[in-house]
C-alpha cells in the first residue's frame, strides 16, 4: 500500500469517527441532554441485529415472546391481552353468569338519593391517594404510577355496559405513557423476558371508544404477566367483569399487581417488577340502594381453578396491598360490603 493509501485510509477513518461523534452529541441536543432517550434509541437499534438467542439468558421463564411460536422475537404488532390461544389446554366454560340484555338487566334506573350523588363523583372509584403519589389521568380510567416497579400499583376506572359493545379496532402497538412525570417503562423492557405485556385495564373494556382504546395500550397501564395467567383465567376474569357491566349497568373497578420489595425484575432500560399476585375489585349499587362488592386475589399462573376460587373478602385485598378501595361510601356501607365477598350475589355457582 502507497504512502497515499495509507493515509487515506487514516483519513477516512477520522471522518467515521468525527461524524459518529456528531452524531452522538446530536441525539443529545435533540432530547435535551436527558440519556433514557438516546438509550432507548440505541436498544432499539441494537435489538435490530440481536439474534433471539442472548434475549433470555437470565430469565427463569423461557416461553417465547407472546404471539410467537418457538422464537423468541419480538412482537410490537401483537396484543398479548385476552388473545385466544391454546395455552389452556381445557378451556372451561365460564361459570353461568345467566346472561341477560341490557334492557333486562337489573333496572332502568339509577340510585336516587344520597348515594347517587356520591358515586357521581368524579374521584368516587379511586382508592385513598397521598400527598406524593404519582397519580396519571387518562380519558378512561386513572391510575398510581410507581416509579419504583415501574407499573401502576391500581388502576381505577368506571365501566358502563354501553361501553364494552362498541366496535373500535384493537391497537397495534404499545405506546410509553407521557403523562407519567418519572417516565414509564418501555416496551423494549419486556422484550424475550417470556412475561406478556399485560393490561391491568383490559383494551376490550373500551370498545366504544377510539381515544380510551388507544390509551389501554399506554405501557403505564401494563404489567408483566405469565403467559398462561393473561390469556387464561386473568382474560376468564375480564370478560365476566364486562358480562356484569351489562347487567348491572355500570361497574366500579379497580385492579393491579400485588407490589411489594423484593420481586424479581425484568427490562433492558428499567427494572420492571414481576409480581407474583394480582387482584380486582368490583363495585356496583342498586336502584334499591343496595351497594355490593367482590374482589378476586390471584397468582400469577396459570389455573383451571373456576374464577369462584379466587374471591375473597375487600379487606383482604386491603391487606396485603395496603390500599383503601372506595374511601368515599360512608364508613357503615364501606365497612359492609368489603367485609365480605359472596359470589352467589353476582353469580349463579354451578
Amino acid at each position: 500500500m502507497t504512502k497515499f493509501h495509507r493515509r487515506g485510509a487514516r483519513w477516512n477513518n477520522n471522518t467515521l469517527l468525527l461524524l459518529l461523534v456528531f452524531f452522538i452529541v446530536g441525539l443529545f441536543l435533540h432530547y435535551g441532554g436527558k440519556p433514557q432517550p438516546v438509550l432507548r434509541f440505541w436498544e432499539d437499534v441494537k435489538s435490530i441485529f440481536t439474534t433471539s438467542s442472548s434475549g433470555n439468558r437470565d430469565n427463569p421463564y423461557r416461553t417465547p415472546e407472546p404471539g410467537q411460536s418457538g422464537t423468541a422475537t419480538d412482537s410490537p404488532a401483537r396484543d398479548e391481552d385476552n388473545v385466544a390461544t391454546d395455552t389452556r389446554k381445557s378451556q372451561k366454560p365460564l361459570p353461568d353468569f345467566n346472561e341477560s340484555s341490557e334492557e333486562e338487566s337489573t333496572s332502568g334506573t339509577a340510585p336516587s338519593g344520597e348515594l347517587a350523588r356520591i358515586i357521581r363523583q368524579r374521584d368516587f372509584v379511586l382508592p385513598t391517594v397521598e400527598g406524593n403519589d404519582q397519580v396519571v389521568r387518562h380519558t378512561g380510567y386513572s391510575l398510581k404510577y410507581v416509579e419504583r416497579y415501574e407499573q401502576a400499583a391500581w388502576v381505577a376506572y368506571e365501566l358502563p355496559g354501553s361501553q364494552v359493545k362498541g366496535d373500535q379496532e384493537r391497537e397495534s402497538s404499545f405506546y410509553d405513557d407521557p403523562s407519567v412525570k418519572s417516565g414509564s417503562a418501555v416496551h423494549a423492557d419486556y422484550t424475550r423476558s417470556g412475561y406478556d405485556r399485560g393490561h391491568l385495564a383490559p383494551a376490550a373494556d373500551f370498545k366504544n371508544n377510539r381515544v380510551m382504546m388507544k390509551e389501554s395500550f399506554y405501557m403505564s397501564n401494563i404489567s408483566p404477566q405469565a403467559p398462561d395467567f393473561n390469556r387464561g383465567i386473568w382474560s376468564d376474569l375480564e370478560q365476566l367483569v364486562r358480562v356484569w357491566a351489562i347487567r348491572y349497568r355500570k361497574v366500579f373497578v379497580v385492579t393491579g399487581p400485588v407490589l411489594k420489595p423484593g420481586l424479581p425484575t425484568i427490562g433492558r432500560l428499567n427494572k420492571v417488577a414481576v409480581p407474583d399476585q394480582y387482584y380486582k375489585v368490583i363495585l356496583t349499587a342498586t336502584p334499591q340502594g343496595e351497594v355490593k362488592g367482590i374482589a378476586f386475589l390471584m397468582r400469577n399462573e396459570g389455573s383451571q381453578q373456576p374464577l369462584s376460587s379466587f374471591v375473597v373478602p375487600i379487606d383482604k385485598v386491603e391487606q396485603v396491598t395496603g390500599i383503601d378501595f372506595f374511601p368515599r361510601l360512608p364508613d357503615p356501607i364501606e365497612d359492609q360490603v368489603e367485609a365480605q365477598s359472596n359470589p352467589s350475589d353476582w353469580y349463579r355457582l354451578k
